[in-house]
């Protein structure tokens, strides 16, 4: 496995381990209310979750699975793909603690335009590697 999905996957666990505490901690208050201002995380339990952990895996697992190049590196430039990686990272952060904190129009909003950044990068850099079988 290349070493670069190996740091997607395991920031993607990362993530589903802080959105599974943070599920935990909304759903014990759930059943005994100890604090109302525990629901300010439930952006970030959902951002944690939604794009740390499922798209991040993803794209983890993409990178490895797809079809290798035949000459050049196997997977070719990777520049991109790391780059995404890091902006997926910055982006969940942004979302997540500009939603925590009441940002609502500035720090998720540039966190989502970094989230989308980072689909489109990779996506650029996977695009000529989807090919039919035996082409």
């Amino acid at each position: 496995m290349p070493r670069l999905s190996v740091w997607m996957i395991r920031a993607a666990l990362l993530h589903l381990g802080v959105g599974f505490s943070l599920g935990a901690l909304l759903l014990a208050n759930k059943g005994l209310p100890y604090s109302s201002l525990i629901w300010s995380l439930l952006p970030v339990h959902i951002e944690c979750v939604l794009i740390g952990w499922t798209f991040q895996l993803a794209l983890g697992v993409a990178f490895w699975i797809l079809p290798r190049f035949l000459h050049g590196p196997p997977r070719g430039d990777e520049r991109p793909v790391l780059l995404a990686f890091g902006l997926l990272n910055f982006g969940v952060f942004l979302v997540g603690l500009g939603q925590a904190v009441g940002l609502q129009a500035t720090w998720p909003l540039v966190g989502r335009a970094l989230e989308g950044l980072a689909a489109a990068l990779f996506a650029w850099h996977a695009w000529p590697r989807i090919k039919a079988y035996g082409v």
